[in-house]
């Protein structure tokens, strides 16, 4: 029963989850200094003109990352537990809900603690890797769907019995 569509959309899941450990969030750029503010899924980096090679890390974000690894591994433990699908049900409800402090903690560091890095007017640029929570938010919600299908399935078939 791992070939249903709901565990093709949780795999999909637990890939953008692990794909956002690796790109960029959100992204800032002072014109003056040319100072340049990076926030990835681990901390958030400072990029100077001199050495735009190598960025120092100046604060730590680490919570996006276990959030982020939170969701990919409930996701993945939800696709082997097709023979229980209220248990299914809830880790989607979970998996809803680490989805959610994910996008809030994202926009957390991005928004207020990335912004006072760097004094320029720009808000900054949200990166790739800011929008994967919300692709994630949309996956699981028709994983969960899909998952309430086969539930009403199997209970009106087991009504005509």
């Amino acid at each position: 029963m791992i070939q249903r569509i709901q565990s093709v959309f949780l795999l999909l899941l637990a890939l953008s989850m692990l794909a956002m450990l690796f790109l960029p969030l959100w992204s800032k750029t002072d014109a003056t200094t040319g100072e340049e503010v990076v926030l990835t899924a681990w901390n958030i980096n400072s990029y100077m003109p001199a050495n735009a090679a190598e960025g120092t890390p100046v604060k730590s974000a680490i919570a996006i990352g276990m959030l982020a690894i939170a969701a990919a591994a409930i996701a993945l433990y939800e696709i082997f537990q097709f023979k229980n699908r209220l248990n299914q049900m809830k880790l989607g409800l979970l998996n809803t809900l680490v989805l959610a402090a994910l996008l809030g903690t994202s926009f957390y560091y991005a928004a207020y603690v990335g912004a006072e890095l760097v004094k320029a007017d720009n808000n900054g640029a949200y990166e790739a890797g800011f929008y994967f929570p919300m692709l994630g938010l949309l996956l699981n919600a028709l994983a969960n769907r899909f998952i309430k299908r086969d539930e009403d399935l199997v209970r009106s078939v087991d009504r005509l019995r």
